[in-house]
Parts: structure tokens; C-alpha cells; sequence
């Protein structure tokens, strides 16, 4: 008898899963709230908030992946698959320490938007040592991971294409404002984007 599919998904798998989208839902409120406070010490500092109209989109995409997840796992009685999940929960687990490390190494320089700050100092410390952005890195791949741990496949799927496309859009204007400085172009020439030694 084959043990590792769950043909239905089992109540208390549902609910754990249920709990992790709602505690990274939590914890995004909490990156808000440091943002925000981020935002406030640095405009004090002189640095400018980029105007973004396009950053409710990536808030919008976020709200959806955890949405999509919980319905699709309901709704769909998507099966608990443990070596899926292992493997997708050890992923997502990954992403967020890296998500946590570019926050310690960035400071008060991390906020969810985009400003210009690079004339406060670049940041050339933690992960940006081997790539440029990291954060982004780390968020796609929990993202893509997180549905995945319930086998929500489909919202895995639309939700990386979507999170593609916002992430290009976003790209653009953060690396216009970042290279702009010359201190940051100094600093990361040459630095692959988003993983040591690829793209």
C-alpha cells in the first residue's frame, strides 16, 4: 500500500496549512509596520519614497497566493503529499532566512518600496556580497513553495507567472534609481541578480 499520497486531504493537514498561511499573512503585516518605520527614519534622512503605482499590484498578487492557496486546498481537496511538502516546506523555510538576512544586513534601509537612499551608503554586506537582490530571490521561491506544501499546484503556477511579471516591472524601477549612484554602480557591476553565479 502506497503511504505517500493522501487521497483526500486529511483535516489536520488542512488546518496546519491553513495556520502557515495565516502566520505568513501576520508576518507580512509585521514587515509593513517596520517598513513604514523604515520609511519615516530615512526620509528624515533626506532619502525620497520613488513613486510606484504598480506596488498595490504586488500587494494585490501576495493577498491572492495566500487566498488561492487556502480556497484551492479547500475547495479542491487538494491531497497531502509528505515528500512534497517536506521538500516545498524545507524550500520556503530557506526563502524566509534569507528574507530575514537581507532585512538585518539592509537596516533601515529595508522597506517594501522602493526609495532612494543609496546616497545614505550602499548596502554591500550579508547576501548583497554575492547578488543584488536577494530579497526578490528569496520571495519568489516562497511564493512558488508555500502552495506547493498542500499540492495547491495551481495557485503555485499562476502565481509565479503573475509574481514574473510584477517582479520585472518592479526591477525596473529599482535598478533605474540604484544606478543612478555611482558608489552603487561601483559596488555591484558585475554581481549576478538573483543567485551566485547564474543570470
Amino acid at each position: 500500500m502506497d503511504l505517500s499520497v493522501n487521497l483526500l486531504p486529511d483535516r489536520v493537514t488542512v488546518d496546519v496549512f491553513l495556520g502557515l498561511l495565516l502566520a505568513v499573512a501576520l508576518l507580512r503585516l509585521v514587515e509593513l509596520r517596520i517598513s513604514k518605520r523604515h520609511q519615516k527614519e530615512m526620509a528624515a534622512r533626506g532619502a525620497a519614497k520613488i513613486d510606484e503605482p504598480k506596488f498595490r499590484w504586488m500587494v494585490l498578487l501576495h493577498t491572492a497566493v495566500l487566498l488561492g492557496a487556502a480556497l484551492e486546498v479547500v475547495l479542491l481537496r487538494r491531497p497531502f503529499i509528505p515528500w512534497l511538502a517536506a521538500l516545498t516546506f524545507a524550500v520556503f523555510l530557506a526563502a524566509n532566512a534569507v528574507r530575514w538576512w537581507v532585512i538585518r544586513s539592509l537596516g533601515e534601509h529595508w522597506n517594501v518600496q522602493v526609495m532612494d537612499s543609496t546616497r545614505l551608503g550602499v548596502v554591500t554586506s550579508g547576501p548583497f556580497r554575492y547578488v543584488r537582490h536577494p530579497n526578490y530571490a528569496a520571495v519568489f521561491a516562497e511564493m512558488l513553495a508555500l502552495p506547493l506544501i498542500h499540492t495547491a499546484w495551481i495557485t503555485a503556477t499562476v502565481g509565479a507567472i503573475a509574481h514574473a511579471g510584477v517582479l520585472a516591472q518592479r526591477l525596473a524601477t529599482e535598478e533605474r534609481v540604484l544606478s543612478a549612484n555611482p558608489d552603487y554602480r561601483a559596488a555591484m557591476t558585475g554581481k549576478p541578480r538573483f543567485l551566485p553565479g547564474l543570470f
